[in-house]
């Protein structure tokens, strides 16, 4: 197995872990000290308990979440890995209302430890309207 596919299952695992709801396994996705600029404020997220708050909102907002990575791309030099591609989380809130969710731009980076890698950054973004100064949610990859 190649460090990009194995970086690329890594993050597979993100998609099984938001999908069974389960804290737990995601924590092990992350590097105790991981720094997610994430699309909630504030600007940063230092730490992989304040990682999982965010997915825990989540949690709490959905009764089965869905989510999926498309266009991944991975490269790995030298211990480090860098992936990028688009992101979108849904769900179905209670009461059964389906939501499709926006479209993100995704990007990891990820360090190669003795049990394998962690993710120490994530960065999920979304364009803004110059003009407006408001963020473009409805595109699509």
């Amino acid at each position: 197995m190649t460090h990009e596919s194995e970086v690329t299952r890594h993050l597979g695992k993100i998609i099984d872990g938001l999908r069974a709801k389960d804290l737990d396994a995601l924590r092990e996705l992350y590097a105790p000290d991981v720094v997610s600029f994430d699309v909630e404020p504030p600007l940063q997220h230092v730490g992989v308990d304040a990682k999982l708050k965010n997915w825990a909102k989540v949690f709490a907002i959905f009764d089965e979440v869905d989510y999926e990575l498309r266009d991944l791309a991975v490269t790995v030099s030298a211990g480090l890995a860098v992936g990028h591609g688009f992101g979108r989380v849904s769900g179905t809130l209670p009461g059964g209302k389906p939501v499709e969710g926006m479209w993100v731009r995704a990007t990891f980076v990820l360090r190669e430890t003795d049990d394998g890698w962690v993710i120490v950054h994530d960065q999920a973004s979304v364009p803004f309207d110059i003009a407006t100064g408001k963020g473009v949610t409805d595109l699509e990859p």
